[in-house]
């Protein structure tokens, strides 16, 4: 059975999720950064070696939440390139 023609709802959408998965990549990179300041702040001020431990778990985490925001990024901005690629025949139609 033929697909649906896409009408301008659909690209809409298309739209609406691209910008959505940049503004969530963005809001990792945010939390990301955060995370890494503090965990930078405690190594620089603080001299007790749990509050070091801490600062260097901070760090860990934002390089990991950086790490975890890029490959969401990219694994939905691949799947949104299928997807457009699947409908481009019928839009030159």
């Amino acid at each position: 059975m033929p697909e649906a023609p896409t009408t301008l709802r659909d690209h809409l959408a298309v739209d609406r999720t691209v910008l959505a998965n940049e503004r969530t990549l963005l809001a990792y990179i945010r939390t990301a950064l955060a995370l890494v300041v503090v965990g930078a702040s405690a190594l620089k001020f603080f001299d007790d070696l749990l509050l070091e431990a801490i600062g260097a778990l901070f760090i860990a985490l934002g390089l990991g939440a950086a790490t975890l925001g890029v490959f969401r990024f990219r694994r939905v901005h691949r799947r949104m390139r299928a997807i457009s690629r699947r409908s481009a025949p019928e839009q030159r139609a």
